[in-house]
Protein backbone atom coordinates (compact mmCIF):
# COMPACT_ATOMS: atom_id res chain seq x y z
CA UNK A 1 0.00 0.00 0.00
CA UNK A 2 2.85 2.20 1.19
CA UNK A 3 4.89 1.67 -2.72
CA UNK A 4 1.56 2.51 -4.31
CA UNK A 5 0.83 5.68 -2.53
CA UNK A 6 4.53 6.41 -3.50
CA UNK A 7 3.71 5.95 -6.92
CA UNK A 8 0.54 7.00 -7.23
CA UNK A 9 2.20 10.33 -5.43
CA UNK A 10 5.12 10.37 -7.92
CA UNK A 11 2.87 10.22 -10.84
CA UNK A 12 1.10 13.20 -9.51
CA UNK A 13 4.20 15.18 -8.96
CA UNK A 14 5.09 14.16 -12.96
CA UNK A 15 1.84 15.47 -14.14
CA UNK A 16 2.04 18.69 -12.05
CA UNK A 17 5.49 19.48 -13.61
CA UNK A 18 4.36 18.70 -16.73
CA UNK A 19 1.44 20.73 -16.24
CA UNK A 20 3.08 24.39 -15.14
CA UNK A 21 6.48 23.72 -17.70
CA UNK A 22 3.61 23.36 -20.21
CA UNK A 23 2.14 26.47 -19.05
CA UNK A 24 4.90 28.42 -18.50
CA UNK A 25 6.31 27.46 -22.32
CA UNK A 26 2.88 29.05 -23.42
CA UNK A 27 3.90 32.50 -21.59
CA UNK A 28 7.07 32.00 -22.99
CA UNK A 29 5.55 32.46 -26.34
CA UNK A 30 3.59 34.93 -25.72
CA UNK A 31 6.20 36.82 -24.80
CA UNK A 32 8.30 35.97 -27.90
CA UNK A 33 5.24 36.69 -30.22
CA UNK A 34 3.71 39.68 -28.95
CA UNK A 35 0.52 41.40 -29.66
CA UNK A 36 -0.60 44.22 -31.81
CA UNK A 37 -0.13 47.64 -31.03
CA UNK A 38 -16.19 48.83 -11.79
CA UNK A 39 -16.01 46.39 -8.43
CA UNK A 40 -14.23 47.46 -5.04
CA UNK A 41 -11.65 45.30 -3.70
CA UNK A 42 -13.21 43.13 -0.58
CA UNK A 43 -10.32 44.15 1.39
CA UNK A 44 -11.01 47.55 1.81
CA UNK A 45 -9.77 50.81 1.65
CA UNK A 46 -6.69 52.31 3.86
CA UNK A 47 -5.31 55.57 4.69
CA UNK A 48 -2.16 55.43 3.30
CA UNK A 49 0.34 58.72 1.78
CA UNK A 50 2.76 57.22 -0.62
CA UNK A 51 6.30 57.06 0.79
CA UNK A 52 6.76 59.22 -2.54
CA UNK A 53 5.19 61.96 -1.48
CA UNK A 54 6.40 62.21 2.24
CA UNK A 55 10.43 61.78 0.55
CA UNK A 56 10.48 65.18 -0.67
CA UNK A 57 11.97 65.77 -4.20
CA UNK A 58 11.03 62.37 -5.51
CA UNK A 59 11.59 61.60 -9.15
CA UNK A 60 11.99 58.95 -11.05
CA UNK A 61 15.47 60.54 -12.90
CA UNK A 62 18.69 59.53 -10.78
CA UNK A 63 20.13 62.69 -9.70
CA UNK A 64 23.01 61.71 -7.42
CA UNK A 65 22.88 65.12 -6.20
CA UNK A 66 19.33 64.84 -4.74
CA UNK A 67 18.96 65.57 -0.94
CA UNK A 68 16.70 62.70 -1.68
CA UNK A 69 18.40 59.50 -0.60
CA UNK A 70 16.42 57.41 -3.08
CA UNK A 71 17.09 59.75 -6.13
CA UNK A 72 20.30 60.13 -5.44
CA UNK A 73 20.84 56.03 -4.73
CA UNK A 74 22.24 56.64 -1.02
CA UNK A 75 22.59 53.66 0.87
CA UNK A 76 19.87 54.68 3.51
CA UNK A 77 16.78 54.19 0.57
CA UNK A 78 17.26 50.28 0.41
CA UNK A 79 15.72 50.80 3.87
CA UNK A 80 12.79 52.47 3.18
CA UNK A 81 11.91 50.61 0.17
CA UNK A 82 11.98 47.22 2.35
CA UNK A 83 9.86 48.82 5.23
CA UNK A 84 7.18 49.55 1.86
CA UNK A 85 7.71 46.21 0.92
CA UNK A 86 7.11 44.45 4.69
CA UNK A 87 4.24 46.70 5.07
CA UNK A 88 2.17 45.03 2.04
CA UNK A 89 3.51 41.48 3.17
CA UNK A 90 2.00 42.57 6.97
CA UNK A 91 -1.21 43.53 5.66
CA UNK A 92 -1.63 40.51 2.68
CA UNK A 93 0.10 37.82 4.81
CA UNK A 94 -1.74 38.47 8.25
CA UNK A 95 -4.90 38.51 6.49
CA UNK A 96 -4.17 35.29 4.25
CA UNK A 97 -5.16 37.51 1.02
CA UNK A 98 -3.94 35.67 -2.32
CA UNK A 99 -1.83 38.66 -2.94
CA UNK A 100 0.50 38.09 0.12
CA UNK A 101 2.27 35.24 -2.44
CA UNK A 102 4.13 37.97 -4.41
CA UNK A 103 3.88 40.49 -1.83
CA UNK A 104 6.39 37.63 -0.38
CA UNK A 105 8.38 37.39 -3.37
CA UNK A 106 8.91 40.70 -3.63
CA UNK A 107 10.29 41.39 -0.22
CA UNK A 108 12.47 38.45 -0.39
CA UNK A 109 14.02 39.30 -3.96
CA UNK A 110 14.39 43.11 -2.69
CA UNK A 111 16.35 41.73 0.30
CA UNK A 112 18.45 39.87 -2.20
CA UNK A 113 19.34 42.83 -4.06
CA UNK A 114 20.69 44.43 -0.60
CA UNK A 115 22.42 41.15 -0.63
CA UNK A 116 24.03 41.51 -3.87
CA UNK A 117 24.79 45.34 -4.12
CA UNK A 118 27.16 44.70 -0.84
CA UNK A 119 29.45 42.10 -2.34
CA UNK A 120 32.35 44.45 -4.09
CA UNK A 121 31.98 44.77 -7.77
CA UNK A 122 29.07 43.04 -8.30
CA UNK A 123 27.57 46.32 -10.27
CA UNK A 124 29.30 48.63 -11.51
CA UNK A 125 27.48 51.68 -10.28
CA UNK A 126 25.84 50.88 -6.92
CA UNK A 127 24.26 54.37 -6.50
CA UNK A 128 22.45 53.73 -9.87
CA UNK A 129 21.07 50.33 -8.87
CA UNK A 130 20.33 51.80 -5.35
CA UNK A 131 17.22 54.02 -7.49
CA UNK A 132 16.31 52.01 -10.17
CA UNK A 133 15.61 49.34 -7.20
CA UNK A 134 12.93 52.23 -5.64
CA UNK A 135 11.77 53.38 -8.28
CA UNK A 136 11.22 49.72 -9.86
CA UNK A 137 9.31 48.77 -6.26
CA UNK A 138 7.54 52.13 -6.19
CA UNK A 139 5.59 51.12 -9.27
CA UNK A 140 4.10 48.20 -7.67
CA UNK A 141 3.24 50.07 -4.05
CA UNK A 142 1.49 52.89 -6.26
CA UNK A 143 -0.63 50.01 -8.11
CA UNK A 144 -1.25 47.98 -5.13
CA UNK A 145 -2.23 50.97 -2.86
CA UNK A 146 -4.83 52.50 -5.72
CA UNK A 147 -6.23 48.98 -5.93
CA UNK A 148 -6.76 48.48 -2.41
CA UNK A 149 -8.67 52.15 -2.08
CA UNK A 150 -10.15 51.60 -4.85
CA UNK A 151 -8.95 54.06 -7.31
CA UNK A 152 -8.87 51.64 -10.30
CA UNK A 153 -8.26 54.24 -12.92
CA UNK A 154 -5.24 54.90 -11.39
CA UNK A 155 -4.31 51.20 -11.77
CA UNK A 156 -2.29 50.02 -15.03
CA UNK A 157 -4.97 46.97 -16.32
CA UNK A 158 -2.08 44.05 -15.80
CA UNK A 159 -1.77 45.48 -12.27
CA UNK A 160 -5.68 45.15 -11.75
CA UNK A 161 -5.95 41.35 -13.74
CA UNK A 162 -3.29 40.23 -11.01
CA UNK A 163 -4.58 42.37 -7.77
CA UNK A 164 -8.21 41.43 -8.53
CA UNK A 165 -7.88 37.54 -9.90
CA UNK A 166 -5.92 36.90 -6.05
CA UNK A 167 -8.97 38.88 -4.46
CA UNK A 168 -11.49 36.53 -6.04
CA UNK A 169 -9.10 33.54 -5.30
CA UNK A 170 -9.49 32.28 -9.02
CA UNK A 171 -5.76 31.07 -9.33
CA UNK A 172 -3.32 28.90 -7.66
CA UNK A 173 -0.41 30.34 -5.82
CA UNK A 174 1.84 29.81 -8.90
CA UNK A 175 -0.62 31.65 -10.37
CA UNK A 176 -1.08 34.37 -8.09
CA UNK A 177 2.66 34.67 -8.48
CA UNK A 178 3.01 34.86 -12.35
CA UNK A 179 0.52 37.41 -12.79
CA UNK A 180 1.87 39.58 -10.42
CA UNK A 181 5.16 38.71 -12.09
CA UNK A 182 3.78 39.39 -15.52
CA UNK A 183 2.44 42.89 -14.83
CA UNK A 184 5.90 43.96 -12.71
CA UNK A 185 8.34 42.86 -15.40
CA UNK A 186 6.26 42.72 -19.00
CA UNK A 187 4.67 45.99 -18.10
CA UNK A 188 6.38 47.93 -15.13
CA UNK A 189 9.74 47.38 -16.00
CA UNK A 190 10.13 48.87 -19.64
CA UNK A 191 8.22 52.11 -17.90
CA UNK A 192 11.09 52.39 -15.11
CA UNK A 193 14.33 51.56 -17.46
CA UNK A 194 12.89 54.03 -19.68
CA UNK A 195 13.01 56.64 -17.21
CA UNK A 196 16.02 56.24 -15.05
CA UNK A 197 18.33 55.65 -18.23
CA UNK A 198 19.59 53.12 -20.50
CA UNK A 199 23.04 54.53 -20.28
CA UNK A 200 25.75 56.28 -18.38
CA UNK A 201 26.46 59.85 -18.43
CA UNK A 202 29.85 58.66 -20.09
CA UNK A 203 27.32 57.26 -22.65
CA UNK A 204 28.19 53.19 -21.61
CA UNK A 205 24.95 51.11 -21.42
CA UNK A 206 23.88 49.97 -18.41
CA UNK A 207 23.03 46.79 -19.47
CA UNK A 208 25.27 44.96 -17.53
CA UNK A 209 24.05 45.88 -14.46
CA UNK A 210 20.70 44.86 -15.68
CA UNK A 211 21.42 41.20 -16.03
CA UNK A 212 23.51 41.13 -13.01
CA UNK A 213 20.21 41.34 -11.48
CA UNK A 214 18.94 37.56 -12.53
CA UNK A 215 22.16 36.22 -10.98
CA UNK A 216 20.81 36.96 -7.05
CA UNK A 217 17.16 36.22 -8.44
CA UNK A 218 18.10 32.88 -9.78
CA UNK A 219 19.94 32.26 -6.07
CA UNK A 220 16.74 33.19 -3.94
CA UNK A 221 14.40 31.49 -6.36
CA UNK A 222 13.98 28.00 -4.99
CA UNK A 223 14.00 29.28 -1.25
CA UNK A 224 11.39 31.95 -1.87
CA UNK A 225 9.17 28.84 -3.78
CA UNK A 226 9.72 27.06 -0.63
CA UNK A 227 8.77 29.84 1.99
CA UNK A 228 5.33 30.33 -0.14
CA UNK A 229 4.30 27.06 0.21
CA UNK A 230 5.07 26.67 4.05
CA UNK A 231 3.17 29.66 4.47
CA UNK A 232 0.51 30.28 1.80
CA UNK A 233 -0.30 27.72 -0.39
CA UNK A 234 1.65 23.77 0.05
CA UNK A 235 0.27 23.43 -3.69
CA UNK A 236 3.40 25.89 -4.86
CA UNK A 237 5.67 23.08 -3.46
CA UNK A 238 3.95 20.16 -5.08
CA UNK A 239 6.28 19.70 -8.12
CA UNK A 240 9.33 17.99 -5.36
CA UNK A 241 11.43 18.88 -7.68
CA UNK A 242 15.19 17.96 -6.84
CA UNK A 243 16.73 18.62 -10.06
CA UNK A 244 15.84 22.33 -10.01
CA UNK A 245 13.68 21.90 -13.37
CA UNK A 246 10.72 23.74 -12.43
CA UNK A 247 13.19 26.75 -10.81
CA UNK A 248 14.85 26.68 -14.15
CA UNK A 249 11.54 27.04 -16.36
CA UNK A 250 10.62 29.74 -14.31
CA UNK A 251 13.86 31.68 -14.49
CA UNK A 252 14.25 31.37 -17.68
CA UNK A 253 10.45 32.99 -18.62
CA UNK A 254 11.76 35.82 -16.23
CA UNK A 255 15.39 36.25 -18.00
CA UNK A 256 12.74 36.34 -21.15
CA UNK A 257 10.36 38.80 -19.18
CA UNK A 258 13.37 40.84 -18.34
CA UNK A 259 15.10 41.13 -21.99
CA UNK A 260 11.93 41.84 -23.74
CA UNK A 261 11.08 44.73 -20.88
CA UNK A 262 14.69 45.95 -21.63
CA UNK A 263 14.12 46.08 -25.69
CA UNK A 264 10.57 47.88 -24.96
CA UNK A 265 12.47 50.02 -23.14
CA UNK A 266 14.57 51.18 -26.52
CA UNK A 267 11.67 51.53 -27.91
CA UNK A 268 10.50 54.12 -25.67
CA UNK A 269 13.85 55.96 -25.63
CA UNK A 270 13.83 56.36 -29.31
CA UNK A 271 10.48 56.87 -29.66
CA UNK A 272 10.37 60.17 -31.96
CA UNK A 273 7.29 61.90 -31.02
CA UNK A 274 4.98 61.57 -28.36
CA UNK A 275 2.47 60.24 -31.04
CA UNK A 276 4.73 57.40 -31.57
CA UNK A 277 6.04 57.14 -27.64
CA UNK A 278 2.40 56.51 -27.09
CA UNK A 279 2.01 54.14 -29.34
CA UNK A 280 4.56 52.04 -28.05
CA UNK A 281 3.28 52.59 -24.61
CA UNK A 282 -0.13 50.84 -25.83
CA UNK A 283 1.96 48.18 -27.41
CA UNK A 284 3.63 47.44 -24.14
CA UNK A 285 -0.03 47.24 -22.16
CA UNK A 286 -1.23 45.02 -24.47
CA UNK A 287 1.30 42.93 -24.55
CA UNK A 288 1.43 42.82 -20.65
CA UNK A 289 -2.77 42.28 -19.96
CA UNK A 290 -2.31 39.28 -23.22
CA UNK A 291 0.22 37.29 -21.34
CA UNK A 292 -1.95 38.24 -18.48
CA UNK A 293 -5.10 36.35 -20.01
CA UNK A 294 -2.79 33.09 -20.64
CA UNK A 295 -1.66 32.89 -17.63
CA UNK A 296 -4.72 33.56 -15.79
CA UNK A 297 -6.77 30.92 -17.79
CA UNK A 298 -3.66 28.23 -17.50
CA UNK A 299 -2.90 28.41 -13.94
CA UNK A 300 -7.08 28.75 -12.75
CA UNK A 301 -7.61 26.98 -9.40
CA UNK A 302 -9.91 24.05 -9.91
CA UNK A 303 -12.52 24.68 -7.12
CA UNK A 304 -13.37 20.76 -6.59
CA UNK A 305 -9.74 19.74 -6.54
CA UNK A 306 -8.40 23.10 -4.55
CA UNK A 307 -10.96 24.31 -2.67
CA UNK A 308 -10.23 28.19 -1.16
CA UNK A 309 -11.28 26.81 2.05
CA UNK A 310 -8.63 24.51 2.66
CA UNK A 311 -5.41 27.00 1.53
CA UNK A 312 -6.96 29.40 3.37
CA UNK A 313 -6.92 27.36 6.60
CA UNK A 314 -3.57 26.88 5.93
CA UNK A 315 -2.55 29.98 5.76
CA UNK A 316 -3.75 30.75 8.69
CA UNK A 317 -2.10 28.47 10.89
CA UNK A 318 1.23 28.59 9.00
CA UNK A 319 1.68 32.06 7.88
CA UNK A 320 3.65 32.62 10.37
CA UNK A 321 6.11 29.75 9.48
CA UNK A 322 9.89 30.66 9.06
CA UNK A 323 11.80 30.23 5.75
CA UNK A 324 12.63 26.26 5.27
CA UNK A 325 15.67 27.10 4.18
CA UNK A 326 17.65 30.15 3.93
CA UNK A 327 18.39 32.58 1.06
CA UNK A 328 21.63 34.07 0.18
CA UNK A 329 21.14 36.51 2.68
CA UNK A 330 20.41 34.41 5.55
CA UNK A 331 16.97 33.11 7.17
CA UNK A 332 14.37 36.16 7.20
CA UNK A 333 11.56 36.83 9.95
CA UNK A 334 8.29 35.82 8.68
CA UNK A 335 7.22 39.35 9.11
CA UNK A 336 9.67 42.64 9.86
CA UNK A 337 13.09 43.14 8.48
Amino acid sequence: MVGGDARRKARGSRRWRARVAGLLSAVLVGAVVGVPATSTSSSGATLYVPWTIYLKGWTDQYVPSSANDCVAGRPPCLRQTLKELNRILELTGKSCSHNAVFALAYLRMTQGYGWSRDIPGYYQDVPFANHQDAVFARYYTDAYYHWRAGRRGKVPKAWLMAFDASDAKQLTGTGDLMLAMNAHINRDLAFVVAAVGLVAPDGSSRKRDYTKVEDFLARSAEPMMREAAARFDPTIDDANDPLGVLNGTVMQVISLWRENAWRNAERLVSARTAAERARVAASIEAQAESIGRTIRLGFARNALLSPTSTRDRYCRAHHTARAPEPYPFGTPRPYGL
